[in-house]
């Protein structure tokens, strides 16, 4: 794609995003459907719950109109699209009617083994065989497709980093310009467009949230897109752009795990969680996360002939000094939640 045609599919993707989430914000005020506070909310007055009426179904279109685009995709990447929907479909009734986990996770590893017949290259580079390669990349899928719900918890912060993934990915299409790369790269930046149009109405003070409808299929698409950046052999750049959400699950998830207690519960335990509850604003924590995350986009072009440990050093440095600030530097002044 030449410049303008770059800026006009970005373009209709922000302004699609801004105007259908507006749509979507004044359906669910008039049908009431709220988010009310509890003990674990990290907000204190009824909000719509459902962002994701407008965010999934331009995911999903966008994705489609870049395959269509490429004339790469198969019939696997089309299932996989139609997987998608059926989270979203299945995402939107637990949002309402608060289905059991069992059901839940049953139909997310059902999508993904569905999606996993999109990546056509061994993600793990042939370390180890086929068969157990696409076993581990259906736990570490469904494992990310559900991170991507549990740290969606304060106004601001899933668009942040569903925004850096994919503004990531396609400034390493745009610098890196390899043909293996350019379809992800347009992928990418749908992504941030979206994204970016709907943090106008979910940046602090959010007027919605995203919801299960919303965190669950987009979790599931980044999912696939940075799996499928590994099988083309960037897997460095797939680690690293997730990292802060990966760290962040995963520790919480092992900690409340060695405690006995149910890890699909909500809590408030996660760092970014601490960081609110000591008064910290949503605005400034997704704003510090948004910019780790681009300190973590500059370290993907470290060059790829250093060592994998010292490259770690600075993701490792950057996950730190995020921690640090969340969790244990006093918080300067009274800041509104």
């Amino acid at each position: 794609m030449s410049f303008a045609a770059l800026a006009i599919f970005s373009g209709c993707f922000l302004i699609g995003s801004m105007l259908l989430t507006w749509a979507v914000l004044l359906y669910l005020r008039r049908k009431a459907i709220l988010d009310m506070p509890n003990h674990r909310s990290s907000h204190a007055v009824p909000t719509p719950r459902g962002g994701g009426l407008a965010v999934t179904p331009l995911l999903i279109v966008m994705v489609g109109a870049v395959f269509l685009w490429s004339g790469n995709a198969g019939l696997q990447e089309w299932l996989m699209l139609i997987a998608a929907v059926g989270l979203g479909t299945l995402s939107w009734l637990d949002d309402r009617h608060n289905l059991s986990p069992a059901i839940r996770f049953a139909c997310q590893f059902v999508a993904v083994i569905v999606g996993v017949f999109a990546i056509d290259s061994p993600v793990l580079q042939g370390l180890v065989p086929m068969w157990l390669d696409r076993i581990l990349v259906v736990l570490a899928w469904v494992w990310f497709l559900n991170l991507f719900n549990f740290m969606d918890g304060i106004d601001g912060i899933t668009g942040v980093e569903a925004g850096s993934i994919g503004l990531g990915i396609f400034i390493l299409a745009l610098l890196a310009p390899l043909p293996e790369f350019v379809d992800l790269g347009y992928i990418g930046l749908g992504v941030l467009s979206i994204m970016a149009g709907f943090l106008i109405w979910n940046w602090h003070p959010a007027k919605l949230f995203l919801g299960d409808v919303g965190s669950v299929p987009l979790g599931f698409v980044l999912g696939w897109l940075l799996l499928e950046l590994a099988a083309r052999g960037a897997w460095m750049p797939a680690l690293i752009l997730p990292s802060y959400y990966l760290l962040d699950a995963t520790f919480t998830l092992i900690r409340r795990g060695l405690r006995g207690e149910k890890v699909w519960q909500a809590h408030r335990e996660h760092f970014y969680q601490q960081a609110t509850q000591r008064g910290m604003s949503h605005a400034r924590v997704s704003a510090l996360i948004a910019l780790a995350n681009m300190a973590l986009i500059i370290v993907i072009f470290v060059p790829m002939d250093i060592a994998v440990w010292l490259r770690l050093i600075p993701v490792a440095m950057i996950l730190a000094l995020l921690i640090t600030e969340l969790v244990f530097l006093p918080v300067r002044g009274t800041e509104p939640k």
